[in-house]
């Protein structure tokens, strides 16, 4: 008998959907559209939300779960892994060698307004100017000077760093750990700090 990948279970609240961390997205998929019928059955009465959790998902496979679900069930659909990057319901923390990440390049400076987010490492060939953003769930590096907003592991790998030529903007963002940069008079003599990551005490620390 094959072993399910998900697992549904039903709570007070609301119906939880289990997927297993080792489950490939089209064995999920193939065991969601099995056990749609049983969901289905559960919502003649049910109107609680489903929440999906144990897998940490690509916005990509979200959607395709949620749109597989909400075709054959009017429910609405949360998930554990955040939708979204940046800061907003980051709920669940990673760890992810930075060597297995995917990375994308960017050639040029990225100019105030301008905002740049990936589901990888992200490698500007320029300079971040004050105003702009980049947002990674993995790994940020900047060959230019960062005056911007940089936020590496925004789904919650506390392992990314942000490496710059210069690190000269106001805050500094990894996983949920946010530090306001302030500039110190042995710092303005001696050049600034090109390299950030968190520390054994959970604080983010430059140098």
């Amino acid at each position: 008998m094959k072993k399910s990948n998900i697992f549904v279970n039903l709570k007070k609240d609301k119906i939880i959907i289990k997927i297993k961390e080792t489950a490939t997205h089209e064995a999920i998929l193939e065991d969601l559209k099995e056990k749609l019928p049983e969901l289905k059955k559960l919502y003649k009465e049910e109107k609680t939300p489903i929440e999906v959790k144990g897998k940490t998902l690509k916005t990509i496979e979200m959607d395709e779960i949620q749109e597989l679900v909400q075709d054959q069930i009017d429910v609405k659909i949360e998930f554990e892994t955040p939708k979204t990057l940046g800061l907003h319901g980051i709920k669940k923390t990673f760890d992810k060698e930075i060597e297995d990440s995917t990375t994308k390049f960017h050639k040029g400076s990225l100019r105030s307004g301008q905002r740049i987010e990936y589901e990888g490492s992200i490698v500007i060939i320029g300079d971040v100017n004050g105003g702009a953003e980049v947002i990674a769930e993995e790994n940020i590096v900047i060959l230019g000077n960062l005056r911007g907003l940089a936020h590496a592991g925004a789904k919650g790998n506390k392992k990314a760093i942000i490496a710059a030529n210069r690190i000269d903007c106001p805050q500094i963002r990894i996983a949920n750990i946010i530090k306001e940069k302030q500039v110190s008079e042995e710092e303005e003599t001696e050049g600034r700090k090109k390299y950030a990551y968190v520390g054994e005490n959970e604080e983010i620390i430059l140098e």
